[in-house]
């Protein structure tokens, strides 16, 4: 498809902007898409300005409740203009309905209301970063490997209340199992007790995207340190609000909730 593209555009057929733009990845909710084009051009997703690196290279995400069509506008050095509108698939989650349950595991106590609001609005802020390296061109892998038990999407119902959706994947695997960058960055938060995450690391792969670590029983990294792919920035823990040790491994594209699964092969003997 790039090859016939190459030669429409030299025919005259369509524009050089078309042309020089590719787009690679999973166009689903979730999804996240990397893309090249020609270098100098202007990248517009759902009208928000997407950062271009000087060789080209950009990309974009798609949230767990994004709409069925999303439009992409790609203006050339030249002024030449490639307008694209995206499928998206939809996807359908794992809802659980769980009633009967005492208040104080539905709703968290009072006096850490604002711990928790302060906390939020910290990492909030920290997602909007765009830092200009495309660190994310390493690729991704497992940034520890063990038992999947929990799955980006899912939802519960507890005493007919909805709660915020999953936005990660969970691996389970023994308390102290060092977990790994699952690709370069640069730690832009190592906190060792927060109250939903309990220790809890995020790293910056550049352009607004972002992995977090969560329920951590150590952090062996601090803001600013730059880790390769396969670095150790911590140790599996059963921290924070959990249930049993577990790796929760969070992607965002700013504000929009990425799946992990959907970037790296199948878990190891699963």
């Amino acid at each position: 498809m790039r090859l016939l593209a190459m030669l429409l555009a030299m025919l005259g057929l369509i524009h050089p902007a078309a042309a020089a733009t590719t787009l690679d990845g999973n166009f689903t909710q979730g999804g996240l898409v990397i893309g090249r084009t020609a270098p100098g051009s202007t990248v517009v997703l759902d009208g928000r300005t997407v950062r271009v690196a000087p060789d080209g290279l950009f990309v974009i995400g798609f949230h767990r409740d994004a709409p069925a069509s999303a439009e992409l506008l790609v203006t050339g050095p030249d002024g030449g203009t490639d307008r694209r509108s995206l499928a998206i698939t939809p996807r359908s989650y794992d809802i659980q309905r769980i009633d009967g349950l005492p208040p104080r595991m539905v709703t968290p106590p009072a006096e850490v209301l604002e711990r928790i609001k302060r906390e939020n609005a910290r990492i909030a802020a920290l997602r909007e970063i765009d830092r200009p390296e495309p660190l994310f061109r390493s690729g991704f892998v497992w940034p520890a490997t063990g038992r999947i038990s929990g799955v980006y999407g899912s939802q519960r119902i507890l005493n007919g209340e909805a709660k915020q959706p999953h936005y990660g994947v969970d691996v389970a695997a023994p308390v102290g199992t060092p977990i790994k960058a699952p690709a370069d960055g640069v730690v832009i938060l190592a906190e060792a007790d927060l109250y939903y995450t309990g220790g809890t690391v995020i790293l910056d792969h550049g352009h607004g995207l972002s992995s977090a670590f969560l329920h951590l029983s150590s952090v062996a990294v601090k803001p600013g340190d730059r880790l390769r792919q396969g670095d150790v920035l911590g140790a599996l823990g059963a921290t924070g609000r959990v249930t049993g040790p577990h790796l929760d491994w969070r992607m965002n594209w700013f504000e929009s909730r990425i799946d992990p699964q959907l970037l790296v092969p199948p878990m190891p003997g699963s």
